[in-house]
């Protein structure tokens, strides 16, 4: 199997993240697949931002749940980019996506976007949120999800069958052997973040992991060398 290389937030290491900028950037640096988060707007639209708010991001201040579509639209995410919206991800590049959601009511509304536009085989869904995992593959049959954990221990495993993941995203400060044992004895894929140096790259390929999760281009170039 193939070493998968995953563009976190696009390419937050190079350009501003979760921008169509960095998402394009990531594609061109040949990531085999683009990670971003979304998040719902005051008036539904799936906003691509990972915190709850826009401080730290844009030029704005306040939670996303509170500002419109159009609010959002009106500030600066770095480098003049705007705010984009799931949709215009899936339009701006064709790499495949795995969709990062906070709770179940963004389940709802990208499960809307899948169906709509037939993305069950072009975009995994992950989070850090049982419930939300489960309530999307409710909704979309046959979506491929993944559970992620940044403070687990070896429940991480049970916890992703039970919501019927294939895959759990996990934080490579914590793993440990016996946690990838675990996982695959249950036939779960392993994906390490965020993975960034030579040395942390040498670590999940020793321990045989899927893919990671990166910031830089250079760990795809160096990824399939690196044993």
């Amino acid at each position: 199997m193939n070493f998968l290389t995953i563009g976190h937030r696009g390419l937050m290491g190079v350009e501003p993240e979760n921008t169509l900028r960095s998402f394009v950037a990531a594609e061109q640096a040949g990531l085999d697949v683009i990670e971003l988060d979304l998040h719902l707007s005051k008036d539904g639209a799936l906003v691509v931002m990972h915190d709850a708010d826009v401080d730290r991001t844009t030029d704005g201040t306040g939670p996303i749940a509170e500002q419109t579509l159009a609010e959002l639209r009106a500030l600066d995410a770095g480098r003049g980019e705007r705010v984009p919206v799931f949709e215009e991800v899936l339009d701006a590049v064709r790499s495949p996506l795995q969709a990062e959601i906070k709770d179940v009511q963004a389940a709802r509304a990208l499960a809307e976007v899948l169906h709509a536009r037939a993305l069950v085989d072009r975009v995994e869904v992950s989070s850090f949120h049982d419930e939300a995992i489960a309530e999307i593959a409710r909704l979309v049959p046959g979506v491929r999800t993944a559970l992620i954990g940044s403070r687990y221990g070896t429940d991480v495993v049970d916890r992703a069958v039970a919501a019927g993941a294939a895959t759990v995203c996990l934080n490579i400060r914590r793993l440990t052997l016996e946690i990838v044992e675990l996982a695959r004895a249950k036939d779960l894929r392993i994906i390490g973040w965020v993975v960034n140096t030579q040395d942390q790259l040498r670590l999940v390929r020793a321990l045989g992991l899927d893919g990671a999760t990166t910031d830089l281009p250079e760990i795809k170039r160096t990824g399939r060398f690196t044993a």
